[in-house]
């Protein structure tokens, strides 16, 4: 209850004018709803029961009675309409601004607290969480704008009969006490719940987005049960949850009513023995009817109230991570390509060391290969060139600047990175290429130029205005990583990083993409994760990195003969293809290559 209050106390300290005029409107509604009591109390004192009586009444009489009922509900409705509208309000506006505040907290936090909490969780916090939070908003106002007409019908009463509302009073005690229990009872299985919903959204997430593991792998049915299990673990959650409120909320809303059954019990006693009038039972009674909606209005609230604090906590856990990157004040010469060095720098994935003392330099406008068995720790380095995570130790400089000193924004002006997974949105190749940048068709087309994308994209049925689709699933792999290239061009980066970002490129393209960035007007500092000799032997440069260490650096006709890993490795494709040709070679064919070979 105490988080409970705390949850509701940062909502109404946020939102301080639209909360103040949903409870305003909120007492409008309590105080009308007592004063049409009185009103109908009146009514039958000076107008039903008189005209029962003699049979009729006089006409101000009667008009003065229809004005009163009538003004009150009247008033009534108004405090309604602006209790609803100020409420929906105050709630969307926090659900809003807690999206906001998580998301902005996703996009500062470093890639490695991303590594560890899944995707599913982090899309319940920014939506499910968010709006549990603050689902108590909504009866709020009403809750305590209520509090105005309970006070006021308690007041009511006491001075229409000290006796019958002492009896109704005694129905407080145990609506308390009723709630506390519901509090309770409540809590643990709205926690249970909304843990869940984030786990069905995380399984969910992730078999939609491996959708071609799971299809091309046959797993339709084993992911179809696994969603299916922890889905049916929510409904039953949802249903415990379920059967406390259809438990608690009959009884509170009994209360009031049992309340009502003993003023009249009372009060017909009272009535006959002339202590009390026919308008004063009358009034008295209907206020005890209209207390189970007040007290309905504060069971709404604290429902909502253990789920809330979940969801708040949820919501907090994510708002209070630490780990976000720090900025500092610096900034880059927007002109030319970059010079850029690694000087001692080495990471680790918990305690698993993936590089160790890595130092290299790349001159500005050079274009340097990085190369290495799989693991070596290629795409760590890449990730802390563009400073995706900060290095344990060491550091990565930009023109002699370290790259945590550089402002916000610095870096993403300067460096442009395609990585080996690309990523398009549902949107046109135009959208997809000049993404968040102010670039007309014409900046677009030579960046898909430079990419070899040009060709296909004329093709398309709509050009530079075709829709791609989700992921850019209308296209063919190598032709969405030259968008993604040119997407990166277009930005002209002064440090252009490739990891292994032309894999999906037949050779020659891939050998005119490389030619045309070293030959492109305004060149960049390239530097480019690659596996193809061909793509090796284009770069000024290439620093070959086995388990996370640089073990030899310089041109590719150096190190070929005098690195035995590097060799092993670079030409591993080409063995390959000689041993399967000589394996398809018939048997005397073969035999005649042997001969010639001794006769040479």
């Amino acid at each position: 209850m105490r988080q409970g209050l705390r949850v509701l106390g940062v909502a109404i300290r946020t939102e301080k004018k639209v909360f103040t005029l949903a409870v305003l409107a909120s007492a409008v509604y309590g105080g009308m709803t007592v004063a049409s009591a009185w009103a109908l109390g009146w009514a039958t004192e000076n107008v039903v029961l008189p005209t029962f009586a003699d049979g009729q009444v006089a006409a101000g009489t009667l008009w003065t009675g229809a004005l009163l009922i009538l003004g009150a509900a009247l008033l009534k409705a108004l405090g309604v309409a602006g209790r609803r509208i100020l409420a929906g309000v105050m709630q969307f506006r926090m659900q809003a601004r807690s999206r906001r505040d998580v998301t902005k907290q996703y996009l500062r936090l470093p890639l490695s607290w991303h590594h560890r909490h899944p995707t599913g969780q982090l899309l319940s916090n920014a939506s499910a969480d968010a709006e549990a939070a603050w689902a108590p908003l909504a009866p709020l106002p009403m809750a305590v704008g209520v509090i105005v007409m309970l006070f006021t019908a308690a007041v009511a009463m006491l001075f229409t009969d000290l006796v019958l509302a002492t009896v109704g009073f005694l129905i407080f005690p145990a609506i308390a006490v009723l709630n506390l229990v519901y509090q309770r009872k409540l809590s643990p299985l709205a926690t249970r719940a909304q843990q869940l919903r984030a786990e069905v959204s995380e399984i969910a997430h992730e078999s939609f987005d491996g959708a071609l593991v799971v299809k091309t792998l046959g797993r339709e049915d084993l992911e179809t049960e696994r969603f299916q299990r922890r889905a049916h673990e929510l409904r039953d959650a949802n249903i415990a949850v379920g059967r406390v409120r259809g438990l608690f909320d009959p009884m509170l809303e009994a209360l009031p009513t049992i309340g009502v059954l003993a003023v009249l019990a009372v009060g017909a006693t009272r009535l006959s023995t002339g202590s009390i009038d026919s308008g004063d039972l009358v009034q008295v009674a209907y206020l005890f009817t209209l207390l189970a909606f007040p007290i309905r209005a504060l069971g709404w609230v604290l429902a909502e109230l253990p789920r809330s604090v979940v969801g708040w906590q949820r919501v907090q856990a994510v708002l209070e991570a630490t780990g976000s990157m720090e900025y500092g004040s610096a900034a880059q010469s927007s002109a030319g390509p970059a010079r850029l060095e690694a000087d001692g720098v080495s990471y680790a994935y918990g305690e698993a060391e993936v590089l160790h003392d890595v130092t290299f330099g790349v001159p500005a406008g050079r274009t340097i290969a990085l190369v290495g068995p799989t693991g070596s720790g290629k795409s760590t380095l890449v990730q802390l060139l563009v400073r995706l995570v900060d290095p344990g130790s060491g550091r990565v400089l930009l023109d002699g600047v370290d790259l945590r000193e550089l402002a916000y924004g610095e870096i993403a002006a300067s460096v442009a990175l395609v990585p080996q997974q690309t990523f398009l949105f549902d949107d046109t190749v135009r959208g997809n290429v000049a993404l968040g940048v102010d670039a007309g068709d014409e900046e677009v087309w030579a960046a898909l130029r430079l990419a070899q994308a040009d060709g296909f994209v004329g093709r398309l049925a709509d050009g530079l205005g075709t829709r791609v689709g989700e992921r850019g699933t209308s296209l063919s792999g190598g032709q969405r990583q030259r968008i993604a290239l040119a997407r990166a061009v277009v930005r002209r980066p002064r440090l252009l990083i490739l990891d292994d970002a032309t894999s999906s490129v037949d050779p020659q393209v891939e050998a005119r993409i490389l030619y045309g960035l070293r030959d492109a007007a305004e060149a960049s500092t390239v530097v480019v994760v690659a596996y193809r000799m061909a793509t090796i032997a284009l770069a000024d440069e290439v620093v070959y990195l086995d388990h996370g260490r640089i073990v030899d650096r310089g041109p590719h006709e150096e190190l070929i003969g005098r690195c035995a890993g590097y060799r092993n490795l670079v030409t591993a494709y080409e063995r390959e293809e000689a041993e399967r040709a000589a394996i398809d070679v018939p048997a005397d064919e073969r035999v005649e290559e042997e001969e010639e070979e001794v006769s040479a």
